[in-house]
């Protein structure tokens, strides 16, 4: 089955064929390291750490996710809190790495950072400059988009309205309001690099374009990131890039993942609702965060709520329940393949409601199973749908036995268990059958066997 992918610049699903026969380049664009990642931030690096499991078991890709290190935004933190940059960037590239580990979010193969490719930013600068695509004044070079015929392309805006229905207070250097920055000066207190116009530092947009040119190539074949960007660094990126390689495409591909709300509400700073993976991971499994920005379709809007988190929750207990007291050895962990059904949904444009259904009904044959060489085949091949996907990363005893604020602590659990099979024992089976109504209350399902009582949160 040929991998399906929907292609923004086409507006619809389409098969992937990569440039290069065998190879895939994509390219995420990755955090601006002035805070912590918050949730929103999180939904794109886990879907495309999902893409990217999905490509390597066809491929060999190359993967870049960069950092934009010098920003507005880090210069304003910087004064803010009386701070070096330095010191600030290197603490939220750490951070971000970590947060993003914790929800299975596989390292990049390139982590390229914007203030370690300058060099190569100032050169695609030159080149535009030097095809009449981009101009000079008072210190600032910008792009001029009437160069470009094609700009809308991704967006599916028409420059013509968009320059009618401009509100921008339009900067006296520029030709026209929609010309973007390419290099702009600073002043002696900011961050700043020599070059042809003055010293100076980058615009955001020529910063991916370059990074992705040094590392894989003039045209890549997926650039990935956030439905927010496509207009107007996407936008931007892509008639850059188009500009300097003389017409050539930048991507092959452009995937955009939906919006997040919290609880049908925008995030925002002014609602101070936003909530940050560095603090949810606290209190919250990192599968869980994964299993719930993975619950709706990519391109859908996906809203965070309490009871998002729950059946999330719900689910993983399900999965690892069937797992439980099931031994495996490793050579059938590693023969294991995950279903084809499972894989065939993923690579339909990362369906992953599809895949998750395929990976519940293989739950359910391994509960059904009473044969012990057919449960073993069945847990193995769980095991490797969850590595596929990303998930099933514990042992299923110590999932169980996991706590987090708010629920009953794994100790009281076992005591009320002890009781109530002392309860059953002496045959007080109104004391047994309320203490598992207290448990049933606190969120703890229990079940009887063949091997003693077993539980579960949810």
């Amino acid at each position: 089955m040929t991998i399906r992918l929907h292609d923004t610049l086409q507006g619809r699903k389409v098969p992937f064929e990569p440039l290069k026969a065998g190879e895939v380049t994509m390219y995420l664009c990755g955090p601006t390291v002035y805070n912590y990642a918050h949730i929103g931030n999180a939904r794109p690096a886990v879907v495309f750490d999902l893409l990217a499991r999905v490509l390597r078991r066809r491929y060999k890709l190359t993967f870049a996710r960069n950092i934009t290190d010098v920003d507005d935004k880090i210069n304003a933190a910087s004064v803010e809190t009386g701070r070096p940059i330095d010191e600030i960037t290197e603490k939220y590239i750490n951070a971000y790495n970590e947060d993003m580990g914790a929800l299975g979010v596989q390292p990049p193969d390139v982590e390229p950072r914007a203030t370690q490719h300058i060099d190569v930013m100032i050169e695609m600068i030159q080149a535009l400059m030097d095809k009449g695509c981009a101009y000079e004044a008072e210190g600032h070079v910008l792009f001029d988009v009437a160069s470009h015929a094609e700009y809308g392309e991704l967006s599916k805006r028409d420059l013509r309205e968009m320059i009618a229905g401009s509100r921008v207070e339009v900067a006296p250097y520029k030709k026209a309001a929609h010309d973007f920055v390419l290099w702009k000066p600073s002043t002696p207190e900011l961050p700043g690099w020599d070059s042809p116009w003055g010293r100076g530092r980058p615009g955001w947009h020529i910063e991916c374009s370059a990074m992705a040119e040094k590392h894989l190539g003039p045209t890549i074949d997926i650039h990935a990131g956030g439905q927010d960007l496509v207009f107007p660094h996407h936008e931007n990126e892509c008639a850059q890039s188009r500009c300097a390689h003389d017409g050539a495409p930048f991507a092959r591909y452009w995937l955009h993942n939906g919006f997040l709300s919290l609880d049908q509400t925008k995030m925002s700073k002014s609602l101070g609702n936003v909530l940050l993976v560095h603090d949810l991971v606290e209190s919250i499994p990192g599968e869980v965060i994964r299993l719930a920005l993975l619950s709706a379709h990519y391109r859908q809007p996906l809203d965070w709520s309490a009871e998002t988190i729950q059946s999330a929750r719900r689910m993983l207990d399900r999965l690892y329940g069937a797992l439980r007291g099931i031994e495996i050895s490793d050579e059938a962990r590693a023969a294991a393949t995950a279903p084809p059904e499972l894989v065939a949904a993923l690579e339909d444009d990362l369906n992953t409601p599809k895949a998750l259904a395929e990976f519940f009904a293989l739950a359910r044959a391994l509960n059904k199973s009473n044969d012990k060489k057919e449960m073993i085949e069945l847990a193995a091949s769980m095991y490797a749908a969850g590595d596929l996907i990303g998930l099933l990363g514990s042992d299923p005893e110590q999932w169980f036995a996991g706590h987090v604020e708010g629920e009953m602590p794994v100790a009281e659990i076992e005591a009320l268990i002890e009781q109530r099979n002392a309860a059953k024992a002496e045959r007080d089976f109104e004391r047994a059958d309320a203490i598992r109504d207290q448990l049933r209350e606190a969120g703890v399902a229990i079940q009887d066997g063949r091997d003693g009582t077993t539980w579960r949160r949810g």
